[in-house]
């Protein structure tokens, strides 16, 4: 890539809203801090939902109450063809937009699927590894020839790819395979000025782990315990980061991990 070629990134990166940022499991906990946060920072964001269309509404009317813009749009990223069906529902939301540069895309959607390895049914593995691996794998593939050159492609982790947690044994490998994506990505776009990072969250105050945490004085006081900056972890904690790896400011990070669990276990 060409010095020319490098200083039309810059500047297209000062007119972000010159560019689209697609966070996929947007409309809530973590992927909907994301949508905010950079729906405020000036990204155009596309708001990806499964089934929840009224939270995704929700989250689209706040970034356009706070100034920004934002569409949602649905796709069920359990189907096999899920690359193909991603982008045929983004285009069909986009309207005029459907042609301006994807700058940002985040793979933040995912599920939980509790229990050890005995327990596991092949089933509930294999819907688990669809939608938090195989799904990112083939969004982004379709994804290239949109992707803007000197874009950011940012994968949400997990730290229990760090810190073992046998209950959840089938999402922690479909995370460690998220972050194995990570590093080729990274060397494959880097000579399109793309980056490619992933972020490990920890156990964040989320409507996801909302049966077994909030409330549960116990568990709240044994999750405080385990982490360096003594508390539990806010959607928007992880957003800032991502916001960060997906800014001009983060341009010369790629091929990391970045652990964001507020040092759990360190």
């Amino acid at each position: 890539m060409s010095d020319t070629d490098l200083r039309d990134i810059e500047a297209l990166d000062a007119r972000k809203s010159d560019g689209i940022a697609v966070v996929t499991g947007a409309s809530r906990g973590i992927g909907a801090a994301i949508a905010g946060r950079l729906g405020a920072d000036g990204y155009t964001v596309a708001v990806h939902y499964r089934q929840d269309s009224a939270a995704a509404a929700d989250v689209v009317e706040k970034i356009t109450a706070a100034g920004g813009t934002a569409f949602s749009f649905a796709a069920d990223l359990a189907e096999p063809d899920t690359g193909t069906a991603f982008w045929a529902s983004y285009d069909a939301a986009a309207g005029a937009l459907r042609d301006a540069p994807v700058r940002v895309l985040v793979n933040n959607a995912g599920v939980v699927v509790n229990g050890v390895i005995e327990e596991f049914a092949a089933e509930d593995f294999i819907r688990q590894q669809q939608i938090n691996a195989t799904a990112p794998f083939l969004i982004i593939k379709a994804a290239l020839p949109r992707l803007a050159n000197g874009g950011h492609v940012v994968n949400i982790s997990s730290g229990a790819t760090r810190v073992p947690i046998p209950g959840i044994i089938g999402y922690t490998m479909t995370k460690g395979a998220l972050e194995a994506l990570t590093l080729p990505l990274a060397q494959h776009l880097g000579p399109r000025g793309i980056t490619v990072n992933a972020v490990r969250p920890g156990t964040t105050d989320t409507d996801m782990n909302a049966d077994w945490l909030r409330g549960n004085s116990e568990a709240m006081a044994t999750v405080v315990a385990s982490r360096a900056l003594g508390r539990v972890g806010e959607p928007a904690d992880i957003a800032d980061v991502v916001a960060f790896l997906a800014s001009h400011d983060a341009r010369w990070i790629t091929g990391q991990i970045i652990d964001a669990t507020g040092g759990e276990r360190l």
